[in-house]
């Protein structure tokens, strides 16, 4: 790489890190080099583009927005430098967004076949429970359940995810099984973090729908935390078969109203706005929509 595109390449680093130190370890160069760098870069430009406090290095307004500006160009460089070598070999660093109970459950268990179909490939997870922000936090794709706020989004459907209701042998022994939807008001009832319908729950069996209003006892902002706290006996929660689907097989957690459907989550793939996905980004949402097949 050039010493213009390195130079790019690393301001971009400092400024998802907000550390020279961080990115420099990134790259493995010195923090000194780094900040020569920085400042040789701000001095062709010709304006501060970042802002040194004594905690941490933010952007500037003009940061910000030249940030913005050669993010599209970096990416269009190097899906070129794919196409140029003609091999089908992914390389560089890819960074993905997603929760971290889909990230421990199902995807990084189907990691192994795809890095070693890309041996030079390197790849970031970054896994939250809160939305993450593509741009400022340097994501090539996020994998995000439910509905997509930002119609704007460039995104691709992987799979649907049934949703089921759960709750352990425990509880139910304790608390009675209910038969019917409208008998759970009467329960404990355990809110997950998703973003999906959390005031309600709704049903339907043989052309009968039913909704009811949700008020948890217990609300869990992380969702492996939804299902420690059903295997837990806390009481009955809603979520996606694949995100309990070991506590079900071991007898830790039990379908509850088995016979009354919860419909299901659509998965996306979700690409940063503004400039083409990643050769690695498209390569990986494709494996997963293989892997995840409806």
């Amino acid at each position: 790489m050039s010493d213009s595109l390195s130079a790019l390449d690393l301001f971009v680093r400092v400024a998802r890190t907000g550390s020279f130190s961080r990115a420099g370890r990134e790259l493995g160069i010195p923090q000194p080099s780094v900040s020569r760098v920085i400042a040789g870069l701000e001095r062709d430009v010709g304006v501060a583009l970042l802002a040194r406090t004594t905690r941490a290095v933010v952007l500037t307004e003009a940061g910000a927005d030249y940030l913005t500006r050669i993010k599209p160009i970096l990416a269009a460089l190097d899906e070129a430098s794919h196409a140029a070598r003609g091999t089908g070999e992914l390389r560089g660093l890819l960074r993905v967004g997603l929760t971290s109970s889909f990230a421990i459950r199902e995807v990084i268990p189907r990691l192994p076949s795809f890095m070693k179909r890309h041996p030079v490939l390197h790849i970031d997870l970054l896994t939250s429970d809160q939305r993450q922000d593509l741009l400022t936090e340097g994501i090539d794709v996020a994998l995000r359940f439910g509905n997509l706020p930002d119609s704007t989004a460039v995104a691709r459907r992987i799979s649907a995810w049934p949703r089921v209701l759960v709750a352990s042998p425990t509880y139910l022994a304790k608390a009675g099984v209910p038969e019917t939807p409208a008998d759970l008001p009467g329960y404990a009832l355990i809110v997950g973090p998703s973003s999906f319908e959390q005031t309600s729950w709704s049903f339907c069996k043989e052309g009968r729908s039913k909704s009811i209003r949700v008020e948890g006892r217990l609300v869990v902002n992380v969702s492996e935390g939804s299902t420690a706290a059903a295997a837990a006996g806390l009481g009955i929660a809603s979520m996606t078969a694949g995100a309990c689907d070991s506590e079900l097989t071991s007898g830790r957690l039990v379908r509850v109203l088995p016979d009354w459907e919860m419909g299901s989550i659509d998965l996306h793939a979700v690409f940063p706005t503004g400039r083409s996905a990643k050769p690695s980004a498209r390569a990986f949402v494709d494996y997963l929509v293989n892997e995840f097949k409806d």
